[in-house]
């Protein structure tokens, strides 16, 4: 079992910056993906960014490409999602999820969830 809690959630104006973290209650001894995934009101979650930890390989939405970075500590314990030239469409929710499987697929489907933290971008 893995818990994970995020944190870094604020309100910022357009163009901002902001950086996600979500840490895990124990070392990852296996190799995950790690992602991160929003929802807005009234809209359906979408995926943000995943890496797997095998291989630091990355996914990005379009939407986020250019603007945000994933990124995790050597220690497999923090995720991390920098997010620069932020937009009011950014505003959502946003959970941090692992699994122990490589990504790709529905590989969130058999993921541990954080609680959330709200990202508000005003314009």
């Amino acid at each position: 079992q893995v818990q994970l809690v995020e944190s870094g959630g604020d309100s910022v104006q357009a163009g901002g910056s902001l950086r996600l973290s979500c840490a895990a209650s124990r070392y990852l001894v296996r190799s995950y993906c790690m992602g991160w995934f929003r929802q807005a009101p009234g809209k359906e979650r979408e995926g943000v960014a995943a890496v797997y930890t095998g291989d630091g390989s990355t996914t990005y939405a379009d939407s986020v490409k250019g603007r945000f970075t994933i990124s995790k500590d050597n220690g497999k314990i923090t995720l991390y999602l920098q997010m620069n030239s932020l937009k009011p469409e950014d505003t959502a929710t946003y959970y941090c999820a692992a699994a122990p499987r490589l990504c790709g697929g529905s590989w969130w489907q058999s993921a541990y969830w954080g609680q959330g933290t709200q990202v508000t971008v005003s314009s």
